[in-house]
C-alpha cells in the first residue's frame, strides 16, 4: 500500500480542537497516539530514529548539531544523509518490496541519500560571498522542473523573521508534483509552520489561532488528496512545543569561571571552541558540555547544578552506551527545567557581540538562536533597514542584515525535554502499530508500505 507520511512539526494532542477541525476529525476517524519524545527532542535526532528505528546511541543524531572534536568545529543542521547511522528506511523496503520508490519532501539529512526523489532547502553560496536562496534535488534536474512550475521556493518564509505558511504549502505543492508524475511509494512530507509560532509567541498565544488554522488547511489538502489516491496516510510530529520564559546563558557561566577562551576579531568577539577548556553548544533545552580536561568534570557538573533554570547534568554516558552517538556528543548532557532553555550567547557586552548575533546564521552561530524568528523590536524601523539591504545586495555590495534582537527573553517557547507533559507529547495519527517512541515509526511505516 503507498503512504505519505506528513510531518506536521509542532503537532501535540493539546493542539488538537475546534482551531484545527480537519486535522482533529482525522485523527477522529483513524486514531491518535501520543509518545514519549525522542531524547533530545530534537528535528534531527527524533527524524534520524524514525528513518532508521535506532536509537542516537547508534544512528549518532544527538542533536541538531554537535562540536566535532578532531577539526574543532561546531557542526550545526549539516545535510548529508551520510551523517545518520544504519540502514534507512527507504533501503529496507526497497530490498523487500519490488518496484519499490520513494520521495523525501524536507525532512532534515536529505542530501545525498539513496532515496528515489528528494527536495531540501540549500542556498546557493558564490565565491564573492553572496547567499542564493535555492533547493537541492534528486534527481538534479528536478529542481529546474520544480522552479518552473511551482516558482522558486520561498525561503525568507521557511526561517526568520518573515517565517511563514507559504514555505508549508510550497512543499505541499512539490510533493504533489512529484506524485503526478512520478507515484513514489513512501512519500515523507515535512510541514515546518506550527514550529515558528509556538516558539516565537508560545502554544498559549492568541495569534496561534491563526497559524493552527493555516496548517491545519494545508495538512487537510494534503491528507485528503492522498487519500483520494489511495495512499495511506499517516500524520506524525518530532515533539510539541513548551511555554517558556527563562534563558539561561550556559557559555557565560563558563566564562565567568574563566573556562571559555575569547578571540577578538575586528573589533567582535567570537568563541575559540577549541581553545576553551568547557563550552556549550545549545540547542533548545538541550546543551552539549565539552570538556577538554576530565579533571574538571566534577567542578563544571557542580556549576552546572547550581545555576538557576538547569534541571539535570548527566555524564554522556549515563544516557547513551559506546558509539558514535558518545562519540559525537558532549561529555556533560544538560537538561533545562521545563519554562527555560538554553542560548548560545557568550559575550557579556552586546555591542561587542559577534557580527553573525543580529544575523540569520544557522551554521555559524556555535548553537540554535530562536531570537531569528523575530525582528528586534529596538529598531525603530526595521523594514527600512532591511530595504537598505536588499538594495546594496542587489547593486553588489556586501552588507550584514543586522535585525535579529539580542534579548532572548523574547522566545516563548521550547522543546527537548524527553519528561513533558503528555498533551505536549508528539502524535501520530493514522498508525496501525503501537507507537511507544520515535524509533517504533519505523516499524509502523513497514506494516503500512510493506504488502499484506
Amino acid at each position: 500500500m503507498p503512504l505519505a507520511v506528513i510531518n506536521v512539526v509542532g503537532l501535540s494532542a493539546s493542539l488538537l480542537d475546534e482551531r484545527m477541525p480537519r486535522l482533529s476529525f482525522f485523527a477522529e476517524r483513524v486514531g491518535l497516539q501520543s509518545y514519549r519524545p525522542e531524547f533530545p527532542a530534537l528535528t534531527c535526532s527524533a527524524q534520524a530514529s524514525m528513518l532508521t528505528g535506532r536509537t542516537p546511541a547508534e544512528h549518532g543524531i544527538v542533536g541538531n548539531g554537535w562540536y566535532d572534536r578532531e577539526t574543532a568545529e561546531v557542526r550545526f543542521w549539516k545535510q548529508s544523509n551520510a551523517i545518520i547511522h544504519g540502514e534507512k528506511i527507504w533501503d529496507h523496503l526497497r530490498a523487500s518490496v519490488p518496484g519499490f520508490s520513494c520521495a523525501n519532501f524536507f525532512w532534515w539529512f536529505n542530501m545525498h541519500s539513496t532515496v528515489d526523489f528528494s527536495v531540501t532547502p540549500r542556498p546557493l553560496y558564490p565565491a564573492d560571498g553572496r547567499k542564493v536562496f535555492d533547493v537541492h534535488t534528486q534527481p538534479m534536474e528536478l529542481r529546474e522542473s520544480l522552479k518552473q512550475d511551482l516558482g522558486p521556493f520561498p525561503f525568507p518564509q521557511f526561517w526568520g523573521p518573515a517565517a511563514g505558511i507559504a514555505s508549508s504549502q510550497w512543499i505541499a505543492q512539490a510533493a504533489r508534483w512529484v506524485d503526478a508524475r512520478h507515484a513514489p511509494m513512501l512519500q515523507l512530507i515535512y510541514l515546518p509552520h506550527l514550529d515558528y509560532g509556538l516558539q516565537r509567541d508560545g502554544p498559549d498565544a492568541p495569534q496561534m489561532v491563526a497559524e493552527l488554522s493555516a496548517i491545519d488547511q494545508t495538512a487537510g489538502d494534503l491528507i485528503d488528496y492522498y487519500e483520494s489516491s489511495g495512499f495511506d496516510v499517516m500524520v506524525l510530529s518530532e515533539y510539541g512545543i513548551s511555554a517558556v520564559s527563562k534563558p539561561v546563558h550556559l557559555n557565560r557561566a563558563f566564562r565567568e569561571a574563566g573556562w571559555i577562551q575569547i578571540k577578538h576579531e575586528l573589533g567582535r568577539e567570537t568563541l575559540d571552541a577549541g581553545g576553551s577548556q568547557v563550552f556549550a553548544i545549545a540547542d533548545h533545552q538541550v546543551a552539549h558540555v565539552y570538556v577538554k580536561q576530565s579533571s574538571m568534570l566534577d567542578a563544571v557538573k557542580k556549576l552546572l547544578e547550581n545555576l538557576l533554570g538547569v534541571e539535570r547534568c548527566v555524564p554522556a554516558s549515563e544516557i547513551w552506551a559506546e558509539g558514535i552517538g558518545r562519540e559525537r556528543a558532549g561529555d556533560l548532557i544538560v537538561i533545562a527545567e521545563k519554562d527555560a532553555w538554553f542560548t548560545y550567547y557568550f559575550w557579556n557586552d552586546d555591542a561587542v557581540a559577534p557580527d553573525y548575533a543580529r544575523t540569520i546564521d544557522i551554521h555559524r552561530k556555535p548553537g540554535y538562536d530562536p531570537c531569528e524568528l523575530h525582528i528586534d523590536p529596538a529598531l525603530r524601523f526595521p523594514q527600512w533597514q532591511i530595504g537598505r539591504h536588499l538594495l546594496k545586495k542587489k547593486i553588489g555590495f556586501r552588507s550584514l542584515l543586522e535585525v535579529i534582537p539580542l534579548d532572548a527573553t523574547l522566545v516563548r517557547g521550547s522543546h527537548g525535554r524527553s519528561d513533558v507533559p503528555v498533551g505536549e507529547q508528539p502524535v501520530v495519527i493514522g498508525s496501525k502499530h503501537t507507537i511507544r517512541c520515535a524509533a517504533d515509526i519505523f516499524e509502523a511505516m513497514i506494516r503500512h508500505a510493506s504488502p499484506a
